[in-house]
């Protein structure tokens, strides 16, 4: 009998873009960088393809803490929450891509931000993604734009 080998390919992974821009559309500051797939994740993408009934990742969070794990179930210290804006797939080579999309208007989110995360509910204990930064600084007037694409396999 032969013994099946996974692919280096197959794998989930992240990433995630933030920008700032202030009240008149200056962008104050970028931040792109890989994140960390969590263990839920993990077992959200099983409930999908087997159709068990989970819901869709819904929400975007962003906090004030860092060292989160693929272990964690939520951010380490939550400011605040938004629904998503957009879900999208991928086209052509990118269509085992997702990209979501959510917006922190002005007076949501502000302060000394440092994490983020993409949450299933509207809760702090269903985080999909994770990611620790160097600090987003989002005044009361400032427009925080963030883009987490998920990559299923290779590309």
């Amino acid at each position: 009998m032969k013994e099946s080998k996974l692919s280096t390919n197959s794998f989930i992974k992240g990433h995630f873009h933030a920008k700032l821009k202030s009240s008149n559309g200056e962008i104050l500051s970028i931040v792109d960088l890989p994140n960390t797939i969590t263990e839920l994740m993990d077992a959200h993408v099983a409930d999908q393809l087997s159709d068990s009934g989970d819901v869709a990742i819904g929400y975007m969070a962003v906090g004030t803490g860092s060292g989160q794990t693929s272990a964690s179930t939520g951010l380490a210290v939550s400011a605040a929450r938004v629904a998503l804006d957009s879900t999208t797939q991928g086209v052509a080579a990118a269509d085992n891509d997702v990209v979501y999309v959510a917006t922190f208007s002005e007076g949501i989110g502000t302060g000394a931000l440092t994490e983020a995360g993409l949450m299933l509910g509207d809760n702090n204990t269903s985080l999909m993604t994770y990611d620790d930064f160097s600090v987003i600084n989002k005044g009361a007037g400032d427009v925080l734009e963030i883009t987490w694409t998920i990559s299923f396999g290779a590309s």
